[in-house]
């Protein structure tokens, strides 16, 4: 296909910066991490004592 237009290196070094800043920030944003809750705050030290 010559008669279409070349596609400079500049044009394409452009292209594929958003594509790649594009993925980066759809992988970011996307990534939900749940922390677990810590052991120490469900063990309650229940201090009932009997007399």
């Amino acid at each position: 296909m010559p008669q279409m237009m070349p596609l400079n290196w500049l044009t394409l070094m452009f292209f594929f910066i958003m594509i790649f800043y594009f993925f980066n920030n759809l992988n970011f944003y996307n990534f939900f991490y749940t922390p677990k809750k810590s052991l120490i705050s469900k063990m309650k030290i229940s201090l009932n004592w009997k007399w």
